[in-house]
């Protein structure tokens, strides 16, 4: 090596995240997330460029749909998206854990693909 990197759009996640190192319990990779309307003008360029990717979508985008997107690592926007749904900007329509099919019904539908195999 000849000497350290020099990568301008090289930032570090907790530069990006303002040094918030956990996100919500209730964010996952999957969960799916919907933007609340109002201004962005006071969000960092990260959080705003998570806002954008709203305005052209129909629906919800998952978490990880956002982070392959933005080409972030999904730490760190689990860690973006906590903080917009704090703030208000995202909210997610069925918190993670909610509405959980039985196991029972799990299993009933596991034999079901199994006998079609």
């Amino acid at each position: 090596m000849t000497g350290p990197r020099r990568d301008p759009d090289m930032v570090r996640p907790y530069v990006r995240t303002g040094g918030q190192v956990r996100a919500r319990d209730d964010v996952r990779l999957e969960s799916v997330l919907i933007a609340a309307t109002g201004p962005t003008d006071s969000l960092g360029p990260d959080a705003r460029r998570v806002m954008r990717l709203f305005s052209g979508a129909e629906g919800g985008l998952a978490v990880a749909d956002i982070a392959a997107a933005l080409e972030l690592p999904p730490s760190t926007v689990r860690i973006l998206v906590s903080s917009l749904m704090d703030s208000g900007h995202l909210a997610s329509p069925v918190a993670a854990g909610d509405h959980q099919p039985e196991s029972d019904l799990l299993q009933e539908v596991l034999r079901g693909l199994r006998s079609m195999v």
